[in-house]
């Protein structure tokens, strides 16, 4: 809830090279490879992505396209951070126990933050090509 509210009051830009979509990740290849389509289908059978949809609806203008870029960095930031925080877990439980106390640990922290940023990732470029057509009919309609 604390890195939620971090995330959600933190009016960053987000300008950092790291939210930049990189020329591998156009396509999106590697984070299908890595099942992130799989994953998908996972929150649609659990009902998220309904929940999510309700709580913010996208609708088909530049600021709501605008608006859900700015959360898909937001979102990937939150699970950086508890990504980060349950890895410092992690690493207590395998030196404090044993590894194989820590290793239900490492499969959460893999679904509920590595796969979610992934799918940040992989949901960007697709934003931004949006981004790129509404910018385009914006100005040829200009013209």
């Amino acid at each position: 809830m604390c890195v939620l509210t971090f995330t959600e009051t933190l009016k960053s830009k987000f300008n950092s090279g790291y939210y930049k979509t990189k020329d591998w990740e156009n396509k999106g290849k590697l984070y299908e490879k890595f099942g992130i389509n799989l994953f998908r289908k996972l929150l649609v059978l659990v009902g998220w992505e309904k929940l999510n949809k309700k709580a913010n609806p996208v609708k088909n203008d530049l600021e709501s396209l605008l608006h859900l870029e700015y959360r898909t960095k937001q979102s990937e930031l939150g699970h950086l951070i508890v990504f980060f925080i349950v890895l410092g877990f992690k690493i207590y439980v395998a030196l404090r126990f044993t590894f194989v106390e820590s290793v239900w640990l490492i499969i959460l922290n893999i679904i509920f933050n590595v796969y979610p940023i992934l799918l940040q990732r992989y949901n960007r470029p697709r934003i931004q090509r949006a981004l790129a057509l509404f910018r385009y009919k914006a100005e040829q309609s200009a013209v």
